[in-house]
């Protein structure tokens, strides 16, 4: 399982769906467009804070399971 493949998947998805490109997502997150595609890709090292809020500009929820 990789976990961040899978959230980047999500987040690009959810992305598409709402028909935003890279830029208009790193706009409304207030990061840049980079940092998404990492994000999306599953690569680089974005802090858990950037990674919610990128996710939370499309409706995705990040959550713990225990």
């Amino acid at each position: 399982m990789d976990i961040p493949a899978d959230i980047g998947r999500a987040i690009r998805s959810a992305r598409r769906d709402h028909g935003l490109t890279q830029e208009q997502l790193a706009e409304l997150a207030h990061t840049t467009e980079r940092t998404v595609r990492d994000i999306e890709k599953g690569t680089g090292a974005s802090s858990l804070d950037t990674v919610v809020a990128v996710a939370a500009a499309v409706g995705v929820t990040i959550g713990v399971v225990r």
